[in-house]
């Protein structure tokens, strides 16, 4: 009996050990790491993400030449964020993704670790340390995909969770695992929790990752508990790194806890190469238009509801649905998904090869007036929808004026003509650039445009000759 006492004595004392450092970590202090977090994501993120070309099956060769890739074409731009997507701890991966033959790679406190087959730079335990610092000194950003919960293999080993006295059998929630993968069983709400994240968040700090995108977590199911457990434990590593929350939908309702604990999340499930989808996977570019509409006017710095990757380029060797190809969007397509895109300032990740790019695509990424259109405005919304015609504006930064962007939604060609009025702005005239041909378009009194089918056009207009300054939306 006496054992039995010495040993419920030692839980409780881990027990409030562990509860006060959770308590402690939810507090904002004015120390590095929540300095950072303040200034994290200030504008839409952007850059390339794995699973639209490679699915679960990248290499580090093939990261190693995306990535420099991204250095030497797309970074003077914006493009900054380099991630590996789901599996890069399985040894055996295959296009589908993941099986119960899947050989896993875990280190000795049941945490994730590169898979040394696929990435070399990794053995001996540096995980993704090397990989990190070459991102590093091409002036880029580092990060990896994660699944919510912790590795069932680990909860039958019951490894000891580093950093506390628990084991992962206390940490695990065997009721909640992630419905479309087998990998991983929950989290409880606990210290023992609590602890399992903080673990793995020491680790990505001590790989030097700058960015976390957390799947299973924000949708099928919405894991409150969760999310705060992952955000806090981040938040306590000693270095920023931002949290991206998927899939979608994440539900709206939630938004001040989204606020609070990510720097963006999903608004919908997968975005592929297709116009319109009848089913819930995946959805196509069309379907997110009434979803960025509820969605835009709610962002903030630091805080942006996302639309996915822009599953554009060459979705090859491996792609994470269907099989390899170009992307089947027609290029008048292609370009309303990067105006939508920009206009709504959802973060921007590309899907495709780089290293197979194509001047079409290279055009929609390169171009510096666009991209301002996502990175450097305010007030983005939609102000206009009648018979599948929309228009949306948002504010630029600096200069005055708006950004304005003219959407079709019918799959033949037509003509939009509308009052500026009908657009919600003010004046009877405004200079008008084309931002996609860098063309001044002189000053009309109606917006008057020719659209392809599923086109779209962007412009900058400005006050002109009996225009009116100082404008803001109601």
């Amino acid at each position: 009996m006496k054992m039995q006492c010495v040993s419920l004595r030692s839980r409780h004392l881990r027990w409030v050990a562990a509860t006060a450092a959770g308590v402690l970590a939810a507090i904002p202090v004015m120390g590095r790491a929540a300095s950072s977090t303040a200034v994290l994501a200030a504008t839409p993120p952007m850059g390339w993400n794995s699973y639209d070309a490679y699915g679960t099956t990248i290499t580090e060769k093939q990261f190693r030449a995306n990535v420099l890739w991204m250095s030497q074409h797309l970074r003077r731009y914006g493009w900054r964020y380099a991630v590996i997507d789901e599996g890069w701890f399985v040894r055996n991966p295959t296009p589908s993704g993941g099986s119960p033959g899947d050989v896993l790679t875990l280190d000795r406190f049941g945490r994730y670790v590169p898979a040394p087959n696929r990435f070399p730079s990794a053995a001996h335990g540096a995980g993704f340390a090397p990989l990190a610092h070459y991102v590093h000194s091409l002036g880029l950003k580092f990060g990896i995909h994660i699944l919510r919960g912790i590795p069932r293999q680990a909860v039958r080993e019951n490894s000891p969770i580093a950093g506390s006295a628990f084991r992962a059998a206390e940490a695990a929630a065997r009721n909640a695992p992630c419905p479309w993968n087998p990998d991983n069983d929950g989290v409880r709400a606990s210290p023992a929790g609590q602890a399992y994240y903080d673990s793995i968040a020491r680790l990505y700090a001590a790989w030097h990752l700058d960015y976390i995108k957390a799947d299973c977590i924000a949708s099928h199911p919405y894991a409150g508990a969760e999310i705060r457990m992952l955000s806090n434990a981040l938040r306590a590593s000693g270095r920023p790194m931002v949290l991206s929350l998927s899939p979608g939908p994440a539900p709206l309702a939630k938004l001040s806890q989204l606020r609070r604990n990510a720097n963006l999340w999903r608004i919908s499930n997968d975005v592929w190469d297709l116009w319109h989808s009848t089913k819930p996977y995946p959805q196509g570019v069309g379907d997110q238009f009434a979803r960025l509409a509820r969605w835009a006017p709610l962002a903030r710095p630091g805080h942006w509801p996302d639309a996915d990757m822009l599953a554009i380029g060459d979705l090859a060797p491996a792609p994470g649905w269907g099989s390899p190809r170009w992307s089947r969007l027609t290029h008048a397509e292609q370009r309303t998904y990067m105006t939508l895109w920009c206009i709504a300032r959802s973060p921007l990740m590309l899907g495709g090869n780089l290293t197979r790019m194509n001047a079409w695509t290279l055009s929609l990424l390169d171009n510096p007036e666009v991209i301002a259109v996502d990175q450097h405005a305010e007030d983005a919304r939609q102000v206009y929808s009648r018979n599948g015609f929309i228009v949306w504006t948002s504010r630029p930064a600096r200069g005055g004026g708006w950004y304005l962007a003219a959407f079709n939604l019918a799959p033949h060609p037509r003509t939009l003509a509308v009052s500026w009025k009908d657009v919600s702005l003010p004046g009877s005239r405004y200079s008008v650039r084309d931002l996609w041909t860098h063309r001044r378009l002189g000053a009309p009194t109606t917006l008057h445009i020719r659209l392809d089918a599923h086109g779209s056009a962007l412009y900058r207009v400005d006050i002109g000759p009996n225009g009116v300054s100082g404008f803001k939306h109601p």
